[in-house]
């Protein structure tokens, strides 16, 4: 496949964020980020799995020390780095955090995204993974 040609990936179904503090973890990503909780069995032999589910795209929970095979070379919380385009206006979200009680660490800050500029605020979850919320501009 040549670079005139399409990619061979058409989107991002799934990834995994590996987390030292599970209930906290599920906290941000449901309260502060907006994303549904689900709770599933896969895996053989079957067993119950943890997700958060937002548009088309989900995030599979593994708990450290206890992540499902197959799995990363080294899965370790704190080593993601994420950048999610937001439904709202910048204001709207500078707001949302703000009666989340969530701090942040940059932004709005300019950025460069996939689509184009993007407006964004930095921020971390409970494992210090560093996310990015951002508007397409």
């Amino acid at each position: 496949m040549d670079s005139s040609e399409t990619s061979l990936i058409a989107h991002l179904d799934h990834l995994v964020l590996t987390t030292a503090r599970e209930s906290a973890c599920i906290d941000f990503y449901t309260r502060v980020l907006g994303m549904r909780l689900e709770r599933f069995v896969g895996g053989i032999p079957p067993v119950e799995r943890t997700a958060f589910s937002f548009g088309r795209q989900k995030i599979n929970l593994h708990v450290q020390g206890a992540e499902f095979e197959p799995k990363a070379h080294l899965p370790v919380p704190g080593s993601l780095d994420l950048c999610f385009i937001v439904q709202l206006p910048m204001q709207e979200l500078v707001e949302h955090l703000r009666q989340c009680n969530w701090p942040t660490c940059e932004g709005p800050v300019l950025r460069t995204g996939a689509l184009g500029k993007i407006n964004s605020i930095y921020l971390r979850d409970p494992d210090l993974n560093l996310i990015e919320l951002s508007v397409q501009l």
